[in-house]
Formats: structure tokens, sequence, C-alpha cells
């Protein structure tokens, strides 16, 4: 009965937080579903995965649909023994996207528990966290996976935090069965990032057991983590090394190439250049909308209303008042460093003001770790603009070269900030009244004192964005008042924004004020300031995230309406051919939705596909269109209506060759296909490995044939007929690791050529050739996923049988 008032309150904070959750997305009680952009592109890479499971039972592990084939390691693959997957759906009950904000609020609250704050103030501090404005706006546009694992960071930090508290048993618990659903979530970046605070957090604890010579406490905390960490890993093997096997072959990779589609040089280092790495920088100045949101403009579609200069502009331009609201409401206002933003990464001011609050009145040294590790995120975000730090983390750093996008590390600051806020509100009031009211007002100085210095020097600001010569040559003979238009309306959203701020604090050292002077009990004070923080997030988020984001469940399950075009290439009874749509290039997942296609929409492209694509399709090379097997083009007539142009050209599924050119490198078979007869000879670079011997030329008989009779993602069917000896290429894209090949039923070795191609050698004859996909990484690391969820399990059965045992010896 004890127990269960102990964890009544936290019974309460849960049941709280589902409420929350479904009131800001309360339209997942109506059966609809939000529409996200991201979601949209997953969709149509994934259609023949998805299709193939639903009608066979069966994982293929391979798609046609999109870039002419690549695994679907990074596409939802699912694998055997994923129960830490099972364990996850379990805590995501709620309908998306309020799962993933119930796991915001849920994480954050169990590392304010682990902080030891009481459960009123954590379940404030989980919402302020949950309702930064990031975090609601991933969920808008569908980075689920980084959301995912955004929710899982705070409980991974909290059973460090436990460990090192000595608490090992509930510590190590909780750190390996976090780690494991971080890792779980599939967003290795955050997962990154996450580990570069925990490496700032266990340095300062390391530093405390040093400076104290408790070295068993040191032995003790690694030899948990070691256990913890493994586990963890393990349960998730099959992921991990699926996804380190497909990353050598993604733009993630080593570049073999050293010229450009240009001709320029290049290091053939790595697939990613530093410009790419870096072209998501934040601006430093633009880190103030942290604390004040729009004063950099917001986003990049704002709505104005009309109040705004760009309403008065087209009304005074004769527009109807329908059609200068439309425009208003969607003005380009943000004029900061980064290509596009949805929104400003807003973290409160409430937030930031108790932040401040919690650095003079916490007195537990833990929060100058949390400091370090809020700084150095925000300094690594400014990319580009901070370049002594950021390129020593390209160049020196493991594996932060892997990622692009830098600005989103500001997730380390979105969870440090808001921890360290709630730890000063819970110190405040552990304070005696004297150092009370001396934080109190220092604070507030501070705070209001950054943002009022902010609204006497906005006349440093020109409030120009980086796109607007781009407007005033776009809207032509009115680029130059639709500029001073939303040059007006930024001026007026950086005033607002500032006073609306100060506003916030003010309310809140008001609250306080009235507490220290015990006009306010300590619990209304909480619920007061609470209610003002989560109302301070609130309502941003609800400028860039609400109802009107939701449609009818059909709409987001079929989100992609076939054309005229679409419908006429799918008359085709071919078994297989591929689809090219210039308009979506290598960037969007539209065709994948109906067709193979050549392009798709991910962050991991195969990398020599998508260099095929800037070598050669971009600049209309057909023969490799042909070898694709690109049988239709889908070009937009002037009136912008697609029509599919059949390829004559095509060169079928399978097709002998004549000639076998042997060069030397990556950048000579490049450049061979610029010129390459694709019908009657193929390109190779003969890897140091292949040990067995392949002619370089061979008689091509007239009559001899090879075609597909079955085709299935991960598997493919050919028969062959020919009089002699022949090299057969195939329009398959060239994947070494799981598939096997056999020539009537004995193993055979494929090669690669033209750049991304299968080719096989096949004997005169009468021949059934076989592709199956039937990756050894996946059963190897299910079998470690097993063996390691035997092990967590056992380790949590005994963990808590330990527990218990302890209190009740207590």
């Amino acid at each position: 009965m004890n127990n269960f008032k102990r964890f009544l309150p936290h019974l309460y904070v849960i049941i709280g937080f589902v409420a929350v959750s479904l009131f800001y997305f309360y339209p997942v009680l109506q059966g609809k579903q939000i529409s996200q952009s991201d979601i949209v592109q997953y969709t149509g890479m994934a259609k023949e995965q998805n299709d193939f499971r639903n009608q066979s039972g069966e994982e293929p592990y391979w798609t046609n649909s999109a870039f002419g084939g690549m695994p679907t390691y990074q596409l939802g693959a699912k694998y055997p023994h994923n129960y830490v997957k099972s364990l996850d759906s379990v805590l995501r009950f709620l309908p998306r996207p309020a799962d993933y904000l119930f796991l915001y609020f849920l994480g954050f609250y169990i590392l304010l528990c682990a902080l030891k704050i009481d459960p009123l103030k954590a379940f404030f501090g989980a919402l302020a966290f949950g309702f930064s404005t990031y975090l609601i706006i991933i969920l808008g546009v569908g980075h689920n996976a980084k959301a995912h694992a955004i929710a899982y960071m705070p409980m991974v930090v909290a059973g460090v935090l436990l460990v090192f508290q000595k608490r090992y048993i509930v510590g190590g618990l909780l750190t390996m069965v976090a780690a494991a659903l971080e890792i779980q979530a599939n967003h290795f970046q955050m997962t990154y990032y996450l580990l570069l605070l925990l490496l700032i957090i266990s340095a300062y604890y390391f530093y405390q057991f040093i400076k104290e010579n408790d070295f068993s406490a040191i032995g003790k905390t690694i030899g948990v983590f070691v256990v913890a960490g493994l586990l963890a890993l393990g349960s998730n093997a099959t992921n991990l090394l699926a996804t380190a096997e497909y990353t050598e072959f993604s733009t993630r990779g080593a570049n073999e190439l050293t010229f450009g589609p240009n001709g320029e040089k290049v290091e053939g280092k790595s697939g990613m250049s530093y410009e790419y790495i870096t072209e998501y920088s934040y601006g430093i100045a633009e880190s103030f909308n942290l604390i004040a949101p729009r004063i950099f403009g917001g986003g990049n579609a704002e709505k104005l209303g009309k109040e705004s200069a760009m309403y008065e502009l087209f009304i005074q331009l004769g527009a109807p008042e329908a059609d200068a609201l439309d425009y208003a409401n969607n003005a380009p206002t943000y004029w900061g460093d980064q290509p596009i933003v949805a929104a400003p990464a807003y973290i409160g001011a409430v937030v930031f003001f108790l932040f401040v609050l919690g650095m003079f009145t916490e007195k537990r040294k833990l929060k100058y770790a949390l400091l370090t590790g809020a700084i150095v995120s925000l300094l690594l975000s400014w990319g580009k603009n901070f370049p002594l730090l950021t390129d020593f983390f390209i160049d020196y750093v493991p594996l932060y070269n892997k990622f692009r996008a830098v600005s989103s590390i500001q997730v380390i600051l979105e969870l440090c900030i808001p921890a360290l806020a709630i730890m000063g509100l819970y110190s405040f009031f552990k304070t005696e009244k004297e150092e009370q009211w001396k934080a109190l007002w220092k604070s507030a100085a501070i705070a209001i004192g950054v943002l009022a210095l902010l609204f006497i020097g906005q006349g440093m600001f020109n409030f120009a964005g980086g796109n607007d010569d781009y407007y005033r040559q776009a809207y032509r003979e009115i680029g130059q008042p639709f500029v001073e238009a939303l040059i007006e309306d930024r001026k007026s959203m950086f005033t607002a924004d500032l006073l609306r701020s100060i506003g916030f604090i003010a309310v809140v050292v008001g609250l306080l004020w009235l507490s220290l002077k015990e006009k306010l009990v300590q619990t209304n004070t909480v619920l007061l300031v609470g209610l003002v923080m989560v109302f301070d997030l609130f309502f941003i988020d609800k400028s860039y995230v609400n109802a009107d984001d939701f449609v009818n469940a059909r709409e987001v399950m079929e989100p992609i309406q076939a054309s005229a075009a679409d419908q006429r290439i799918k008359e085709d009874k071919d078994i297989h051919f591929r689809v090219f749509e210039p308009s979506q290039g290598m960037a969007g997942a539209r065709t994948s939705y109906f067709h193979k296609a050549i392009g798709g929409y991910s962050a991991v492209k195969p990398q020599r596909m998508q260099q095929l694509y800037d070598y050669q399709i971009a600049n209309n090379n057909i023969q490799v269109l042909n070898m694709l097997n690109v049988k239709y083009v889908i070009q937009t007539t002037e009136e912008g209506q697609p029509i599919p142009l059949q390829n004559p050209e095509a060169n079928g599924n399978a097709w002998f060759v004549s000639k076998l050119k042997l060069v030397q490198n990556a950048d000579e078979e490049m450049k061979a296909l610029d010129s390459l007869n694709s019908k009657e000879e193929a390109v190779w670079v003969k890897p140091t490995m292949f040990k067995g011997v392949i002619q370089s030329s061979y008689v091509k008989d007239s009559l001899a044939t090879i075609k597909l009779d079955e085709y299935k993602p991960n598997y493919l069917k050919y028969t062959s007929q020919n009089t002699n000896k022949g090299l057969a290429v195939f329009s398959e894209i060239y994947y070494p690791k799981g598939w096997k090949v056999t020539i009537d039923g004995k193993e055979a070795e494929m090669i690669r050529v033209n750049y991304v191609l299968r080719a096989l050698e096949i004997p005169a004859g009468k021949h059934t050739i076989e592709f199956k996909f039937e990756p050894e990484v996946v059963k190897t690391g299910s079998s470690i996923a097993l063996f390691s969820s035997v092990g967590m399990l056992l380790l949590l059965l005994g963990g808590i049988y330990f527990e218990r045992k302890n209190r009740n010896d207590q």
C-alpha cells in the first residue's frame, strides 16, 4: 500500500502527459492523421517494400522502387528478434504524433526525477521541454526518427546520472533499457550528439571521483556502463550491423572519384563536402531567437494577418482581400543564415530566465557540466559561422563529418537549458530568503537586460534576408516594394517578440517575488509559474503546428495521387522496367510510389547512383538511361501536365555484350561512360580480390537471348540461351553484400560494370540464372539481438529482485 502511495503522484503525472498530448494533437481523437511532408516521401520510397511484405508476409530487405535498387535497412525494415522495438511500441501507445509528444514528456520527467526534482515541478519541466518549438516543428514536417531519438535522450541521461550517484542497479538497468530504445529509434546523428553530452557529464564525474580518490567508484561505474552499453548495442545488432555495412556504399561513405561533375578536382575522402555538412549553420546573432522567437523572422512562411505591411501592399496593388491575406499568411520573413527554416528554435523566455536563476541558486556542481554541454552545442550549431571549432570537429573528431545540418546539435542545448531551469526553480525554494532576493533580481536584470539591449540595438540590424534579391527579380516591378514590406514586417516582429519575452519574464519575476514575500504559497507559485512557462511555448507552437495540419487518414495512407501519365505507364505489362521523372531528379519519391525509379528521397542515397546522376544523367547521357532500363521518361508539357515518353532504346532487363573494357580506377570508369555504347560494351575496374578470369571480348550471337522470367524485390530469375560463352549485363544495381547468384543452382560470381550495374559470365547453352537477396548481416545480427535481449531480461529480473530485497532489508 505504501509503495502505491509513493507511486501515485507519478501516476497522476503520466495521466497528465497523456491528456496534454491528446489535447495538443486533438484531431487524432477524430481519426485524423497529421500530414507530414517527409513521411509522404518515405511512403513513396517504401511502397514496394510494404506492398511485398503485406502480400507475401516476407521481409524483402531490398527495393527496386528507388535509386535503381537499394537495401531497405533505412526504410523501416523489420528484423527478427527486435524485442526492443516491441517495448517501444508499448510506450508509444498513443496515436501519432501524440505518441512522440508523450515520449518527450515521459523521458524528461524521468530525468528530472533522477535530479531529485519533486513531481509537480518535474511535470511542468517536462511540458516545457516537450513544447520546445523545434521539437514540435520536427513532428509537423515528419522528422519522426529524429523526434523518436530525442525523446529517449533524457531517459539515457537519467540512467547515467543514477549510475554516477552510485545507484548502480537502478541506474544501470535504466541506462541499458533507455540506450537500447535510443539506438532503436534509428537516428544516429541524434544519438551521436547525445554521446557528446554524456562524455562531458562523465568527464565531470570522473574528475570528482579522482579528486576524492574514489577509484572503486570509477571501476564500478565503467563496469556498469560496459555491460549496459554492450547489451543495448547487442539488442539492436541487426540494424547497427546492416547500417554499418550499407554506409560504405552510401553518400556517407568514401568517395573514389577525384574530379567533380564539372571537371574540378575534389578530394576523394568523404562522400559529403564541407559545404554540404555546414549548409544549415545557425547564425550567431540568430541564436537570440532561442529566447525571443521571431526576431529573425520566424520561418519561411509566416502568418502575418491583416495588420501587416505585406497585406497592405497587396491591397494597395488592387488584390482582392482573400488574395492579399493569402500572401500575408505565407510571407517569407525569415532572414537568418540558414537556407530554409520552418520555425524558430524557441526554448522559451521563462525557461531562459529560470535557467539564469538556476546558475545562482543551484548548489550542485553538475550544473556546470550541463552548462558546458549547452555552450558546446550552441557553438557547434554555428557551423561555418564558427569555423575554428567546426573545422576541428570535422577534421579530427571521429564520425562528426558523417552528419549534415549541424544546427540540429542544438537539441543538446534544448535538453540542458530546461533541465537547468527546473533545477533553478527547485533550488530557489530551498534557498534562504536573503539569497532568494539576490538571485531573483540578478537573474531578472540579466534576462531582461539581454532582451532590452537587443531592443535598444535593433538599429544594428538591416533585416535583409539571403533570398531578398531573388524576390526582387521574381516579382519584377513590385519586387522592391515586396522586399520593403518584408523588411517592415520583420522589424515589427523583432520589436513585438522582444517585448513579448520581456513581458513573460516580468510576470514570472513578479510571481516569485510574491512567493518570497509570502503572498503566494509555494505550490500555487509553482503552478502559476509552470502555466506561464508552458503557455509561453504553447502559443508559439500553435502558430506552426496545429489542427490545420491534420487530414483524413486516407490522405495519409495514400498521399500521392496517380497522374494520367502514371496510369498509362501502369498499363504496360512488362515485368520490370524503370521510370525517370526529370522534375523529381534525385530528390523526390513521387515516382517511387508508382514505379521503379532511378531517383528517390533519402539522407543516405547510394553514392554511385547519385554520382551517376550528377555526372551523366543530368548531362542527358541517354546511354546511361538505356543501361538502367529506363523505358519511360515522364516529361511536363507547357501547360504543366505530365506525359509519359517511351524510350524505345532501353536495353531491357539483361543483354549480352561483345566487349569488356578494363580501366584502372573509378575516374576512368566514370569518364568511359561519356561515350559508352552500352548495348555492345561494358566498363570494368578489376578489383584486387577478384581471382577469376574474364575475357575482354566475346562472340556475340545475334540469336542469343536472356530474359527475366520472375521478379520479386529480393529475387530475380532469368533464362539465357546462347551458342557461345557470353558476358551478360543486368540492369540491376550492383551491391555485393547479400546478393547470391547461381547458374543452374551452382554459385557464380557477379562483377560490377558500368559503374553501377551487375554483370555475369554465362557458359554457352541454355541456363537458369537466379539472384537472391539473403543478407548474412541480418542473420548474424538477429542471433546477437536474441542473445542480448535474453541477457537484458535476466538482468532486469535480477535487478528488480535485488532492489526489492535491499528495500525489505532496510
